[in-house]
């Protein structure tokens, strides 16, 4: 299964959203605020499923996690980074 489409079942699942499909979801557009609109719970929740899904490792840097967390895209993109070193 293509990365981009884990991540946004690995959303929908962790963050229990019923009524959104993987279809729903595209891979640019923002997750926060004005986007799919979660907020600073739903990043928490989303941060240790991902954690504990891809073995990823955290910045201690808010903001530096903030762009990891802008979309499905920059949150694929920051798994390959890891994974590959």
């Amino acid at each position: 299964m293509e990365l981009e489409v884990q991540i946004k079942q690995l959303i929908i699942d962790s963050l229990e959203l019923e009524d959104i499909s993987v279809d729903d979801i595209a891979d640019d557009e923002p997750l926060f605020n004005e986007g799919l609109g979660l907020d600073s719970i739903d990043a928490l929740e989303l941060g240790m499923a991902l954690k504990k899904k891809f073995n990823l490792e955290m910045s201690k840097d808010k903001n530096e996690n903030k762009k990891y967390f802008y979309s499905v895209k920059t949150i694929a993109d920051f798994v390959r980074k890891q994974q590959n070193g």
